[in-house]
């Protein structure tokens, strides 16, 4: 049983929009207000000669005269006219010239800031925003045969049929699709009832393989650590649940593998501290590479090739 993950104010911007209910949003109030709104007014104002107060009136010799923007600026200046090419005036001082620089490069050089620092980040461990699952849209409408039993011990799912009765083609895909839930109760949901299933679902699993690749690749392409770690034990179930499977997520791995490998490597260095995930199983480099193993392991004579050609710092447990 895995502790309720409480969202924090920076992982809001990531979630779904939330649904007003079953059916949809409401209609803001500023659409109401829209329609509410009385036809604009005239905005032309007019004015009489009598109301025009005499300072509206240009004074003598205040016009341009004809003359250009720049002879104009030099004429009415306090130093009066610009002085010409040759005199002392037009000479530039010390290190103000471009020097042959480009304009980013001069403009980055004469910047407060200083110098430009080179590129900007990539963004390729950025977390990206949440797509809306079809899961919550199910569970809102109470489509799905389960309940939260809360008891002494904590809280259970409560199945209202006998899970080995359900259609696998039909529910499987949904509780893999609330993989990349972030909010409760639907975090616990999904990933309880995708275990459940699993347990129980015997040789109905294997004809699911395909339906459950584009959840999976959408939980994984979210890359916020708490959604990886959820598919990867829920993968790592998925394997061992039984036979062929593992051979059958082998041509699937250019889907699933990609992400996998970027955080591979992702861990923390805590010199002599202690790192307590790796107790609650939550340690997200630790997950890659048991869920890689697993694969290899479960996958066939093919499975070693496909995945170091898709994670080609891995090396082989089997082979080994």
């Amino acid at each position: 049983m895995t502790a309720a993950y409480k969202v924090t104010v920076s992982d809001k911007k990531y979630l779904p929009p939330f649904s007003e209910s079953p059916f949809g949003s409401f209609p803001s109030t500023d659409t109401q207000k829209a329609h509410q709104r009385k036809a604009p007014t005239d905005p032309t104002v007019y004015y009489q000669s009598q109301s025009l107060p005499e300072t509206t009136f240009l004074k003598g010799h205040t016009g341009s005269g004809g003359l250009t923007a720049s002879t104009l600026n030099a004429t009415n200046s306090k130093k009066g006219p610009s002085s010409g090419p040759g005199t002392a005036g037009a000479i530039l001082k010390g290190h103000t010239g471009s020097g042959g620089l480009t304009a980013s490069t001069l403009n980055a050089t004469n910047s407060k800031k200083g110098p430009s620092s080179g590129p900007g980040t990539a963004g390729a461990y950025k977390k990206q925003s949440i797509v809306p699952t079809e899961f919550r849209r199910y569970y809102d409408r109470g489509d799905l045969p389960i309940s939260i039993q809360h008891r002494s011990n904590g809280r259970t799912i409560s199945w209202k049929v006998d899970v080995e009765k359900l259609d696998y083609h039909h529910y499987l895909p949904i509780f893999f699709d609330g993989l990349r839930e972030l909010e409760e109760p639907f975090k616990f949901i999904a990933m309880q009832g995708c275990l459940d299933l699993l347990e129980k679902g015997g040789s109905k699993i294997l004809p699911t393989i395909p339906q459950l690749i584009i959840p999976i690749k959408l939980a994984l392409s979210t890359k916020h650590p708490v959604i990886l770690t959820t598919v990867l034990k829920v993968i790592q179930k998925l394997v061992v649940s039984g036979e062929l499977i593992g051979e059958a997520l082998v041509p699937y791995y250019r889907q699933i593998l990609p992400v996998l490998n970027l955080f591979r490597t992702k861990n923390l260095n805590l010199s002599d501290g202690i790192e307590y995930s790796q107790r609650k199983r939550e340690n997200l480099g630790d997950l890659i590479n048991e869920t890689l193993q697993l694969l290899e392991a479960n996958g066939g004579e093919d499975a070693f090739i496909n995945i170091k050609y898709m994670v080609p710092t891995y090396e082989s447990c089997v082979l080994s």
